[in-house]
């Protein structure tokens, strides 16, 4: 098996309300990149990337496009399965763009798994479940917005509830954090997510504010050195998401008592194949972690929740999926990817388990091989 000819697709995903907040940026558009790899025997693989808008991280829509139109024209003739190999073929054609690079690695695994007539949870090793657990986000509201969504949440059957901060008074992060946590019975996990908008001492005054709230901190600064500074000034565990960007990284985060935890993007390390590694890292630290991607459809869904099945089930914290936050996306033959109860049944079937007829969309925006 090789590949013949690689097809890019571009559609738009529309956030629920017109709008998805963070602390240091909005998202009122989304573009996904979808690349189709069609083999020499007619086989044919799908992956997908999806910035969170240009502010988010360095990754953004545009770059996708001109990193895979770099890339896509050499790795013609290679063989899709061999997905350590492409790895490798991708990083010596261009230097870091790891986001670019999932998409096509994604498509390389749902290639091996229809030639194999087997899952992607099952080529990584194995599920322990098909129905694995998700969580919600609650973006900045009202003190009495948020208790009602977190009262929302819990009644749906949500066990890991967390809660957007940053970008706003501090004293409203702490308002909403204990409004959060009067709506939630014990064992609900509570996070506070500031995306990188906190200072080291906003972390330590919010840390100190909600002291008697069992929660985590999920990356309240920008760097791994704030986070290093905030390591036993703090009453919480700390994750580590946007800093832990490849495998190299997730070690130094935990060896460095920085990390108790991830929360893990598919697209920032690169793909499957990288954060196989990545969780055998975590697997082995005895780290609990995320599995999530920046935003994108059902193929980004199903590789998130196929690679979360497989982690040991102490240490997997669940697999956010946009699909909910989007009121747009690209259209699939096979059954959507849902939440129910605050859990995500990932597809059956070979591959990624994603039913697509390129015919049902508009034509590809580049074309690479035949």
């Amino acid at each position: 098996m090789q590949i013949a000819e690689i097809r890019l697709y571009q559609h738009a995903l529309t956030p629920a309300g017109g709008n998805y907040q963070m602390s240091i940026s909005a998202v009122t558009a989304a573009i996904t990149h979808v690349v189709e790899i069609i083999t020499d025997d007619d086989q044919r693989g799908y992956g997908e990337v999806c910035p969170l808008g240009p502010a988010y991280q360095p990754e953004f829509a545009g770059g996708a496009l001109a990193a895979i139109t770099e890339m896509a024209p050499q790795l013609l003739g290679l063989d899709p399965r061999r997905t350590n190999l492409v790895n490798v073929r991708m990083d010596e054609l261009l230097n870091g763009h790891n986001y670019a690079k999932s998409a096509i690695d994604l498509a390389c695994w749902d290639l091996w798994g229809k030639d194999t007539d087997s899952s992607v949870a099952d080529l990584l090793g194995g599920a322990h479940s098909d129905r694995v657990p998700t969580y919600w986000g609650i973006m900045p509201a009202t003190v009495e917005a948020t208790a009602a969504k977190a009262r929302q949440l819990v009644d749906d059957g949500y066990q890991r509830i967390q809660l957007k901060t940053g970008g706003r008074p501090l004293s409203d992060d702490i308002a909403c954090m204990h409004a959060v946590a009067e709506q939630c019975p014990p064992g609900i996990k509570l996070l506070a997510d500031a995306n990188r908008g906190w200072t080291v001492r906003d972390a330590i005054e919010f840390s100190v504010a909600c002291r008697e709230i069992p929660l985590v901190l999920e990356q309240p600064c920008s760097t791994l050195e704030e986070h290093r500074r905030l390591v036993g000034k703090v009453s919480h565990p700390i994750f580590i998401d946007e800093s832990s960007s490849s495998v190299a990284a997730t070690i130094e985060a935990i060896s460095s008592g920085v990390a108790d935890g991830f929360g893990m993007k598919l697209s920032r390390v690169g793909g499957l194949t990288k954060l196989r590694a990545v969780r055998d890292v975590c697997d082995a630290m005895n780290t609990p972690t995320t599995v999530d991607d920046t935003w994108g459809g059902d193929l980004v869904a199903s590789a998130t929740t196929q690679m979360g099945a497989t982690l040991r089930p102490a240490l997997y914290e669940g697999t956010w999926i946009s699909g909910p936050y989007t009121d747009q996306s690209y259209p699939v033959r096979s059954s959507p990817i849902v939440v129910e109860n605050g859990h995500i049944t990932f597809p059956k079937g070979p591959g990624l388990g994603v039913e697509i007829d390129t015919n049902d969309w508009e034509p590809p925006v580049a074309v690479f091989g035949q």
